[in-house]
């Protein structure tokens, strides 16, 4: 697809959370893990390395040479497992920016794609990658400029191990990608807010929902993922425009997520649910709605 500079378009490449789910039951929302695109003013960034993302690469093949900027939110293993299968990476003449806060053990975002990439874990080492591969560790928070006016805010998610959320502005136009983040019990988060006030997109983890959260037999407290019905709260604390329903349970099937997005709807017209191969595009008038394809 052709995309113009003036364009603040968002390419979601893999919507599934904790682990890839392929067969006929996930077949229309998808069942590859955690990949989006957003690209603005030239500028193009890719969240996430989720199985996704090898998606994407095959895409990119045909637009070569190509320059983006990669910013992971933490490396939980369906974030990065689609990283190795990259193929743009492998390729000479390639260059990637790529940025991720340091971890509470300490490693840096490039120690832990390396790591996933030594034996016994994969045949190939990172270092084996052609392309230039320039990684940047970050603050949290922390403002980030990539280029013609494009700016990347970070600020911290509420996961085990550490999350880092990034807002994308581009010009007064804004979207925001939250993923994975655990609500609180008795409060909406206030960073999240904060990170996402007045978007025209939010993108936010809402892998269960509230039933199975507080469920008695399986409860999911403390398992670092949010609801349906607590991202819309956020959705309305925040004043967005648009909410994605992102990061579905791999249990949950297209089925289930068509009442989800049924049920959300009626609480919150702006509410839709995250499908492999949707498109998004922020309109430059502010008063306008952002336009979403499947």
């Amino acid at each position: 697809m052709s995309i113009s500079d003036s364009e603040f378009s968002i390419h979601f490449w893999g919507v599934r959370g904790s682990i890839a789910t392929p067969g006929p039951t996930t077949v229309r929302y998808g069942g590859n893990t955690p990949c989006v695109e957003m690209r603005c003013q030239g500028q193009r960034i890719i969240f996430d390395g989720g199985t996704g993302i090898r998606v994407l690469g095959q895409h990119l093949l045909k637009q070569m040479p190509v320059d983006a900027s990669i910013f992971f939110t933490h490396s939980h293993w369906d974030h990065v497992q689609g990283f190795p299968f990259f193929t743009p990476a492998f390729i000479k003449g390639n260059v990637f920016k790529i940025y991720g806060k340091i971890a509470p053990t300490g490693q840096t975002m490039q120690d832990r794609l390396e790591e996933q990439m030594h034996h016994p874990n994969f045949p190939v080492p990172l270092r084996v990658m052609a392309s230039c591969l320039e990684f940047f560790d970050i603050e949290v928070p922390n403002v980030i400029e990539i280029g013609n006016g494009v700016k990347v805010e970070a600020g911290i998610l509420n996961h085990p191990g550490e999350a880092t959320g990034y807002r994308v502005s581009c010009g007064d136009r804004v979207a925001v990608y939250a993923t994975d983040t655990e609500h609180f019990g008795d409060r909406v988060d206030e960073n999240l807010v904060y990170l996402a006030r007045d978007a025209d997109v939010l993108i936010m983890d809402a892998t269960y929902s509230d039933e199975e959260y507080w469920s008695s037999a399986s409860p999911k407290v403390g398992w670092g993922h949010s609801t349906w019905q607590e991202a819309i709260k956020v959705a309305e604390a925040a004043n967005v425009k648009t909410l994605v329903i992102f990061h579905h349970d791999p249990l949950h099937s297209d089925d289930y997520l068509d009442e989800v997005g049924r049920l959300a709807q009626e609480k919150f017209a702006g509410a839709v649910m995250a499908r492999e191969g949707m498109y998004i595009s922020i309109p430059i008038r502010a008063d306008a709605k952002p336009l979403v394809k499947v």
